[in-house]
């Protein structure tokens, strides 16, 4: 990760609100690619990162010939482990999406790893309440610049979970404010015939997930407990080729997108105004460079 000089922080205030020398460096965790060693210069941080060689969640997926509902669990089982390991030293990732899950390796049984950890936050740090992240994954709360926690990282988990049984996301619209409201009123459909064939238990999985209350919404140590991860409720019946379809059809076209709808969120929260959170230096982040607003 290179971060040059049109990035305001400065390597000494990264190393006080990451405090990734003590914490970031101490995470070991088979599904999180682990920080190896740290470079600074006057101008530039670079952080060295374990090597992963597996390829992006979503591409996996597509170039299998087999995909089912207990594939989606398996998958995500892994990552409530990863973000149940990182709550319980009290880092929020803040960014979690499928651009953020790489596989370790190119074989067929590897393991998904947690990445990109330029958005995370310590709670010990303070309130959260930056705006931050990447717009379709973000939970409401955070929307509304109200102070927030883990729960924005369950949130997450739920969009891609939604995303993994049907190949599109839960909230999506051209027009940002739309896709915004979408989001803050926390409604979203099970729609046919792409859901026809999915079990009600991952159904209540992902809407115990994407609980509009954060106070409602299930932990990652509550989802762990949930049928569909720690049961046999998930089915095992092949849905490749309907979710491929919807994942190509659906994210190659919002590809270019990413950059642009970074920015005019930034703008759209800026008008809301900024919240509590003394953080304000990650508005000077380029915008798309890892989709944050």
């Amino acid at each position: 990760m290179l971060m040059g000089e049109s990035w305001r922080k400065t390597t000494e205030e990264i190393g006080a609100v990451y405090d990734i020398k003590e914490k970031l460096g101490a995470i070991q965790h088979e599904n999180i690619v682990a920080l190896e060693n740290i470079y600074e210069t006057p101008t530039h941080l670079y952080l060295a990162m374990q090597l992963v060689t597996g390829g992006e969640l979503f591409d996996r997926i597509v170039e299998r010939g087999h995909y089912t509902e207990r594939d989606a669990s398996r998958l995500v089982r892994q990552v409530l482990g990863a973000l149940s390991y990182l709550h319980r030293l009290g880092i929020v990732h803040r960014d979690l999406k499928p651009e953020n899950l790489l596989y370790a390796s190119p074989f067929e049984d590897a393991k998904i790893m947690i990445t990109d950890f330029g958005l995370s936050k310590l709670e010990s740090d303070g309130v959260m309440a930056t705006a931050c992240g990447t717009p379709g994954y973000v939970a409401p709360e955070l929307l509304e610049q109200k102070p927030y926690g883990k729960a924005v990282d369950s949130w997450a988990l739920g969009v891609i979970s939604y995303i993994l049984l049907c190949g599109y996301p839960p909230f999506y619209d051209d027009n940002d404010s739309e896709l915004f409201a979408q989001i803050l009123k926390g409604a979203f459909e099970f729609d046919s015939p792409y859901w026809d064939g999915i079990s009600d238990s991952a159904k209540d999985f992902i809407q115990q997930l994407l609980q509009r209350d954060p106070e409602k919404r299930y932990t990652c140590e509550q989802a762990l407990q949930h049928p569909w991860i720690s049961g046999d409720t998930a089915l095992d019946k092949d849905i490749h080729g309907s979710v491929s379809e919807q994942i190509q059809k659906n994210f190659a076209r919002t590809q270019w997108k990413r950059a642009i709808n970074a920015t005019s969120f930034l703008r759209h929260i800026t008008k809301m105004g900024q919240g509590p959170e003394a953080d304000g230096a990650e508005e000077g982040a380029p915008a798309g460079t890892r989709g944050e607003w």
